[in-house]
């Protein structure tokens, strides 16, 4: 089948060239799609796309104008497609639904570590030869409370791991995950889990019941000085509260890998230009804030991962095996 691959990076391009055993058309795309480059998919019958794709009804209309018939999606969230217009054209979208979820989990206990150790700013400091420790004290995670928010394989993943360094750890879920408890997590209320963490750090989908869980009114339930953890989606948290939190106390930790706000951002080289959001720059003033461009999933297998099932979906759609593809139903 021919593919059109929007928002390609090198290493895209090496990982799906090295999985593409059925021998797919691919053509690689560097633009994000919207409805300026949706053209790039004419002549293509499947569109595969990343989590800053604008996959909205008018993007699908033209992609159905021009041939497309499956929306072959390299991530584990659809929050960005529209995806009544999509049944309602008759594009099936198909998805990732996991790659590693050690990945992810890692590089949140990764943030954690480095807010609370501050080593990105120690590191700094040592290469212009100042090796004073002022501002560098931290504490011991043993003995201290996490909250988990969602407890996915992620989530379960993130547990595991504080677990080992000696944590209790609180976990909230619409639906109970016997893995979480197996690994001695508790679960509680969400009101619960804001009074009683030291440290919280979010694994949920972004749906309409999660957006921006994190505000004014849930920080205010939180204990002072408290470290956010995101690695999920950026619209969980809500920016601007947030940063008032942060100017409080409030929040005393904030460890990023996702941003509402991050389409125009992340996964760019922009270093040549001003920054134009004000509410980001902000963000970047915090002593205490650890921002990464949304990198946690990057690993080696997990980039393995996903070019294997993205791949496989679009061998199960060629095939008229629906029934062995990760579709996303609307």
């Amino acid at each position: 089948m021919k593919v059109a691959v929007f928002s390609s990076k090198p290493y895209d391009q090496t990982y799906l060239t090295r999985g593409n055993q059925s021998g797919h058309e691919l053509t690689f795309l560097e633009p994000h799609l919207n409805a300026q480059t949706a053209a790039l998919a004419q002549g293509h019958e499947v569109a595969c796309c990343f989590v800053n794709d604008t996959i909205d009804a008018e993007v699908l209309t033209r992609l159905h104008e021009y041939g497309v018939r499956l929306l072959a999606l390299r991530c584990a969230g659809f929050n960005n497609v529209d995806l009544e217009a999509a049944a309602h054209l008759g594009i099936v979208v198909a998805r990732v639904p996991e790659y590693s979820p050690f990945a992810v989990a890692e590089h949140a206990v990764a943030l954690i570590l480095g807010l609370n150790r501050q080593t990105h700013r120690a590191f700094n400091r040592v290469r212009e030869n100042d090796y004073s420790l002022h501002g560098l004290l931290g504490f011991d995670l043993h003995g201290k409370t996490i909250g988990v928010v969602g407890t996915g394989k992620i989530g379960v993943a993130f547990v595991r791991i504080m677990r080992g360094f000696g944590c209790q750890v609180l976990c909230s879920d619409p639906y109970t995950n016997p893995a979480a408890t197996e690994a001695g997590a508790q679960y509680v209320s969400t009101e619960e889990l804001w009074r009683r963490s030291d440290i919280i750090s979010l694994h949920c989908p972004l749906l309409p019941s999660t957006r921006h869980l994190i505000n004014a009114e849930s920080l205010q339930q939180m204990r002072d000085g408290v470290m956010l953890i995101n690695t999920s989606r950026g619209a969980l948290i809500d920016t601007r509260a947030v940063i008032d939190a942060l100017k409080t106390g409030k929040v005393g930790y904030l460890g990023l890998d996702v941003y509402e706000e991050e389409a125009d951002l992340f996964f760019e080289d922009n270093s040549d230009d001003i920054l134009q959001d004000d509410v980001f720059a902000r963000l970047l003033t915090f002593k205490h804030v650890l921002i990464t461009g949304h990198q946690a999933f990057f690993t080696e297998e997990a980039l393995s991962a996903i070019a294997e099932v993205t791949i496989g979906n679009i061998d199960a759609f060629a095939a008229g095996q629906l029934e062995k593809m990760h579709r996303v139903i609307s």
